[in-house]
């Protein structure tokens, strides 16, 4: 299926690895957009939107999506809550998919630690450990975050449970937390791990992305895939069809 793609965030890498990504399968990159320009001028005969953009660029393409019926994928990553909220409620008439994660390693990586995260319970201590190039502007990343609330969710805990790096004399590691700790160097594209750390012994869940290209086919999937959804914002577990049936 050839697709006509509004891609924001075109000079971006994300952007420019989507573009060579959907040349070399067929698609058509039909409006390449950057930062100040109008979605909404363009996007009429598009079969798809896909955001790799700034955080603060998401919501005029979400609420371009959402006028005009078009679906969307979001790659984008460091948006505040206010930004989150603009974002569900433009796009509630349109599917999405909107994922911190594009790559099929890395929403692999998700499932394996939740299955082991309710398999270890918190015996075994839970942090999180990101690293990528020196250019990125947000911390921790978009897959560190989708990490953590993986986490949270096996745990059931709480936003207050997250312990962001660490400093000082902070005392005793208590039971109930999750660390999650950014290093930033060099050009290094993504490399994510989950430390489960016992008496003993130790696991630890690692993926590393060594081409971007592995993050635009993984979007141009979804692309593909959301286009045959009902209205509702989802991930790439449902594009993988990783969501475990009761």
């Amino acid at each position: 299926m050839t697709l006509k793609i509004l891609l924001n965030g075109a000079r971006g890498r994300m952007g420019r690895a989507i573009q060579r990504a959907a040349e070399s399968v067929g698609h058509e990159i039909t409006a390449a957009l950057d930062m100040g320009d109008a979605p909404e001028r363009v996007i009429d005969g598009c079969d798809v939107a896909i955001d790799f953009s700034f955080h603060d660029a998401t919501v005029a393409l979400a609420r371009a999506a959402g006028a005009s019926g078009t679906p969307l994928v979001i790659g984008t990553t460091g948006h505040n809550s206010e930004e989150k909220e603009a974002i569900r409620e433009a796009l509630a008439p349109v599917p999405a998919v909107w994922a911190g994660n594009f790559s099929i390693g890395i929403n692999l990586l998700y499932y394996l630690t939740e299955k082991t995260a309710r398999i270890l319970g918190l015996d075994y201590n839970p942090e999180v450990l990101e690293m990528h190039h020196r250019h990125k502007k947000d911390a921790p990343s978009g897959t560190a975050e989708g990490l953590v609330r993986v986490l949270r969710q096996a745990y059931g805990l709480a936003e207050e449970n997250v312990a962001h790096g660490r400093h000082g004399l902070t005392g005793e590691r208590p039971r109930q937390e999750i660390g999650v700790h950014a290093m930033r160097g060099g050009d290094v594209i993504g490399d994510h791990t989950v430390y489960f750390a016992g008496e003993g012994e130790r696991l630890e869940l690692t993926h590393r992305a060594s081409d971007r290209s592995v993050f635009a086919l993984g979007a141009l999937r979804a692309a593909t895939w959301v286009r045959q959804q009902a209205p509702g914002i989802y991930d790439m577990q449902d594009v993988l069809q990783l969501r475990d049936t009761p």
